[in-house]
């Protein structure tokens, strides 16, 4: 599809229906201002394009523009832009959502190229990036650029809708309840009514002294240093609700404990884990690590709300050498993944929050680790298949190049009830050895690319 370009037919500003401008701020919790220093979440759906004259189609870029004003009234933080105050009697920054009403940048785009044209290539199209604005932008540069950007590209019998948001606003939670409450007002709900409200107050530990001052002179000393991805290809794994099934009861039968504790996407991570780690061809005294990244909203005590709208998330960090990952199994693996998770309570959760604000830097990618690191991102438990917009369920979904880099693992659920979808992210000689490993690729399931949604 080298000849395939997408094209911008226009771009205008969404705020939110109710638009009143205010001075509304919300202070950044410490999970936020940990994410300024990577890139915009990119999250996208596939759709089928439904059967309409070309005056029809403007229309359903019209309603989605309408509708999208309409949620924004729920997550006006959304149509702010980030502000940064300066504190010269100690030279920190803090920073904030200015809830000004900005606005949200819409873009409708359009390619010549068919859904076929995403779905059966072996691995993920380039293409698939031009699907998503504010390629490359970082977080922290929401003072100029848009918390949130919806660009709309049709294709010649499909529409595929890409978001890009600024990740110091949300996490992948809030993310996806925000798409879950623009799809249901646009597929007909009363136009100013969700079901879920999001909670927009902000978590701190207790006693924080916020706004949480961050040692910079200004916003300019908090450009990470350059990372440079090595060449890299995608692919999706498909895995079914029986072949889980089968791995989860593997792997607990191969670990030595009272209890089979290991859950199913444990087991899975697990699988993935081993497969990669061979291909890889690691010496076997080195290290790898597998970070998982998961939601703490009902690990603390006492919980915050599913619908808190913000960031709240934390890493479980599973470690083992390549020799004794491969040897002991993936058994053995999955039960490293579990103390991770187990270990991942309201306590280490606030006794690392705790001393983060002692020391508040802001992390990024470093160059050093990825290439014997893997990364488990996302959920198979957020809700995208759910999303009708008003002209049927989604059939696919995609996501943009924002933070991708060797050993990146994205979940989703299946298109089917109970199946998870991996997307991988490794060089293409790694990825053809996982697809020659016959142990790896018994669990996974090839779909044809076209299943209908149900």
């Amino acid at each position: 599809m080298s000849f395939a370009e997408v094209r911008c037919v226009s771009t205008s500003t969404v705020r939110p229906a109710s638009y009143n401008e205010t001075t509304q701020q919300i202070e950044l919790a410490s999970w936020d201002l940990m994410c300024l220093r990577i890139h915009y979440m990119q999250k996208g759906l596939l759709f089928t394009k439904p059967k309409q004259e070309e005056e029809e189609a403007n229309m359903i870029i019209s309603h989605l523009k309408t509708s999208l004003s309409y949620t924004l009234d729920h997550f006006f933080p959304l149509a702010g832009r980030l502000g940064i105050t300066k504190h010269d009697d100690d030279n920190t920054i803090s920073i904030y959502i200015n809830c000004n009403s900005a606005g949200v940048e819409f873009i409708h785009a359009a390619a010549d190229i068919t859904v076929a044209d995403i779905l059966t290539p072996t691995y993920v199209p380039r293409i698939v990036d031009s699907f998503f604005s504010l390629n490359g932008v970082m977080n922290y540069e929401g003072q100029s650029q848009p918390l949130l950007s919806v660009q709309v590209t049709e294709l010649i019998d499909g529409i595929f809708i890409g978001c890009s948001i600024n990740h110091s606003v949300c996490d992948g939670t809030s993310f996806w309840h925000f798409i879950n409450s623009w799809s249901e007002i646009s597929r007909g709900s009363s136009s100013n009514h969700i079901s879920r409200p999001p909670v927009l107050k902000r978590w701190f530990l207790n006693n924080t002294d916020f706004p949480i001052h961050l040692p910079y002179s200004s916003i300019d000393e908090m450009f990470p240093e350059k990372y440079i991805p090595a060449p890299f290809e995608e692919k999706g794994f498909h895995f079914t609700r029986e072949n889980i099934a089968r791995l989860k009861a593997k792997a607990n039968s191969e670990i030595e404990t009272d209890h089979n504790n290991i859950s199913s996407l444990q087991a899975l991570l697990a699988h993935v884990w081993v497969a990669v780690t061979r291909a890889r061809c690691l010496d076997p005294n080195e290290e790898t690590r597998y970070l998982v990244v998961m939601g703490n909203r009902t690990r603390l005590n006492p919980p915050l709300p599913e619908t808190y709208f913000g960031n709240s998330v934390g890493l479980g960090i599973a470690t083992a050498k390549a020799g004794e990952l491969i040897n002991r199994g993936f058994g053995w693996g999955a039960s490293l993944l579990n103390e991770a998770v187990i270990s991942h309570d309201d306590t280490s959760i606030r006794s690392m929050l705790k001393s983060w604000m002692e020391k508040p830097i802001v992390p990024s990618v470093n160059n050093d680790w990825v290439s014997n690191t893997l990364t488990a991102r996302s959920s198979p438990r957020f809700n995208m298949y759910g999303n009708d917009f008003g002209w049927g369920r989604p059939i696919a979904v995609r996501t943009g190049m924002s933070d991708k880099y060797d050993g990146i693992t994205t979940l989703s659920p299946g298109p089917v009830e109970g199946s998870v979808d991996i997307e991988v992210c490794l060089p293409v000689e790694k990825l053809k050895a996982i697809e020659d490993d016959v142990e790896f690729m018994e669990a996974v399931t090839v779909l044809p690319p076209f299943l209908q949604i149900v």
